[in-house]
């Protein structure tokens, strides 16, 4: 592990980061936004070309698991619930509020209409981002859940993970961090059992783990334990964790994730249990090997380096904040019935611009929020013991 760069990942959480799972952690971001565009140009999800970023989210899990249990595990003594919570909600809450108010700006530019062309009051709108801005999820077919499909946060798809974070998080500090080893194993093991079960005996509809995006259906079970599993495995192996010898880790494993978050769906509509067993071994067994390599392994040059740290100090904001202008791109799309070789250049522009502007979210508000939060949240021992 290197300890020679602090991310910008965190002011509350003063412990180095493990670069390579920054940079990772920013790979599967950038991925998330193709695997968004590509949904533009899907009827469902098994004839989407660009398939299984969906899964992106349950390698962040793992990833956060790992991160909370290194960072904490060892703070109990001097650190309080109240403190924790503070420091949780600097670190994520200013972009959560930022790609409501985002979502907000997007649908009124849209029309204000949901996807059948309903006119949405615009008090609707206001309350849909009030619940967004304090992570209240919608019911569907309320008229606050002002898109029509059944998302939680209407206003900004991809804040259902947020919800699961925060629940995470809570359970860590309430509960799982006073798990020995051994029982930490089992809630891993009988985990990964239920999560299986339910990716191959199709209960998402498509035998896929992208579920949690909605309360419909079976989608709040398979939420939580696609959240129960991987939080819980990286808590795990941060307990456990003993670097092994590799080069070229952030490489190799950048590449595998990519190829594992792009294959197209596996098997077809009358097999479904094929797609479930490639997300259930993706998820409960590669993810995992790639975070332990990720951490495992360290940059020997400046390069590397400042690509880690970049990845990873906009891998949240561009995570957080491109889902917005994804749906301006939906509607035109689906209005003037475009095609991906169509819009092309469009979709690239969609990219960087996404990625332009997380880094300028990260520095003009991101940043200074989290500064401005920490200032006057944490008590004056927390912020000595941080440091």
């Amino acid at each position: 592990m290197s300890k020679t760069i602090i991310s910008s990942a965190t002011f509350a959480d003063s412990k180095p980061h493990y670069e390579l799972l920054d940079g990772l952690r920013g790979v599967a971001a950038l991925l998330v936004i193709w695997y968004h565009i590509f949904e533009g140009f899907a009827t469902s999800p098994i004839d989407q070309k660009f398939n299984h970023g969906y899964m992106a989210v349950d390698f962040f899990f793992i990833l956060s698991g790992f991160v909370v249990g290194y960072a904490y595990d060892d703070r109990w003594k001097n650190m309080t619930l109240r403190q924790f919570v503070k420091r949780r909600f600097i670190r994520l809450h200013p972009m959560v509020v930022l790609g409501a108010v985002l979502g907000a700006i997007t649908f009124y530019i849209q029309g204000c209409e949901q996807w059948n062309g309903t006119a949405v009051p615009v008090t609707m709108l206001l309350l849909a981002l009030l619940l967004n801005l304090f992570l209240i999820p919608e019911l569907p077919g309320t008229g606050s859940e002002v898109r029509g499909n059944g998302e939680m946060y209407p206003l900004n798809g991809p804040t259902w993970s947020l919800f699961f974070e925060y629940i995470g998080n809570l359970l860590y500090a309430l509960f799982i961090r006073r798990f020995t080893t051994k029982q930490l194993a089992l809630l891993v093991a009988f985990s990964a059992a239920a999560l299986s079960a339910f990716a191959v005996t199709n209960l998402s509809g498509y035998g896929h783990l992208g579920v949690g995006w909605t309360l419909a259906d079976y989608n709040l079970p398979g939420g939580f334990l696609r959240l129960t599993f991987s939080f819980s495995a990286g808590l795990l192996m941060s307990r456990i964790f003993k670097p092994v010898k590799i080069r070229g880790a952030f490489w190799l494993c950048s590449a595998i994730l990519a190829v594992l978050l792009t294959l197209p769906y596996i098997g077809d509509g009358n097999t479904p249990w094929k797609n479930g067993i490639y997300d259930s071994v993706c998820t409960i067994i590669i993810f995992p090997v790639l975070v332990y390599l990720g951490a495992s392994g360290k940059t020997t040059d400046k390069i590397s380096s400042r690509i880690c740290k970049f990845l990873g100090d906009i891998s949240y904001p561009v995570y957080i904040i491109h889902y917005p202008f994804m749906y301006l791109f939906y509607a035109w799309v689906w209005r003037e019935g475009l095609t991906f070789p169509q819009v092309w250049p469009v979709a690239l522009l969609l990219f960087f611009g996404n990625i332009l502007l997380a880094y300028i979210c990260l520095k003009l508000y991101d940043e200074p929020v989290r500064r401005y939060l920490t200032k006057h949240l944490l008590p004056m021992t927390a912020k000595k013991t941080d440091r």
